[in-house]
């Protein structure tokens, strides 16, 4: 009597048909091959796609991860994107040049700042772009953890119920707005750094870094924050 094959628990598609420079199958310090390790390590099967994001190229996956995306997606990929998160399927989008990404992170009721993030407060090395997130919510991608790090983020808001901000900066965290080098009170907030949000049977998750899962920061709480993304795509 024959037997079925064990499945793997789910499939992972990443994006590379909109510029993306950091790759799964790569193992330079900026490459993604350590976060394609930890998905497969959790039981994930892990593929890419350079075609158009449309329902026939999802058919079959379980989450889609767009990571470091240089060049927008049509608005007819966007729709794909959309039926596919409302059909039940999740997606990770992590930010590495935030206005490509605009018109999708619109339709899924996000939006992002018109500058990277300098911080205040959990800095690393002296470098204000990098630093340490600590004002998390309850969410399954922080479950044992207390903070992560990340390394050039990108502000983010929800637009809508749709949508939460999950992780934030401290309130001084600030963006040069007017480039003068010069913090003021205007260009000085809390800011969304992880948005979570639902639609239709499906849910999505914006990262305002890619920094986070690339090779060289791919440790500590990072490597449990990619050990839970793994478990939520589940």
């Amino acid at each position: 009597m024959m037997t079925s094959p064990v499945l793997a628990a789910g499939k992972v598609l990443f994006d590379n048909g909109h510029g993306e420079r950091f790759q799964v199958k790569e193992q330079g310090p900026l490459q993604l091959s350590g976060l394609a390790e930890v998905f497969q390590g959790a039981g994930l099967e892990v593929g890419t796609v350079d075609q158009p994001l449309t329902d026939a190229t999802l058919a079959g996956a379980r989450a889609l991860v767009i990571s470091g995306g240089f060049t927008p997606l049509h608005p007819n990929e966007i729709e794909a994107v959309t039926r596919f998160i409302q059909n039940g399927g999740r997606v990770a989008v992590m930010l590495h040049v935030a206005p490509p990404m605009a018109s999708l992170l619109d339709r899924l009721q996000v939006s992002h700042t018109m500058g990277v993030i300098q911080e205040r407060e959990n800095v690393i090395e002296g470098d204000l772009l990098r630093f340490r997130v600590v004002r998390l919510k309850e969410h399954p991608l922080f479950r044992g953890i207390k903070d992560f790090s990340v390394h050039g983020a990108w502000g983010l808001i929800n637009q809508g119920d749709g949508a939460e901000v999950i992780a934030a900066t401290g309130f001084q965290a600030w963006i040069d707005v007017d480039q003068d080098q010069k913090q003021s009170k205007e260009e000085t907030a809390s800011f969304g750094v992880v948005v979570a949000g639902d639609m239709g049977k499906g849910s999505f998750l914006v990262f305002g870094d890619d920094a986070i899962f690339q090779n060289k920061f791919l440790q500590g709480n990072n490597r449990a924050l990619a050990a839970n993304l793994a478990a939520w795509f589940k």
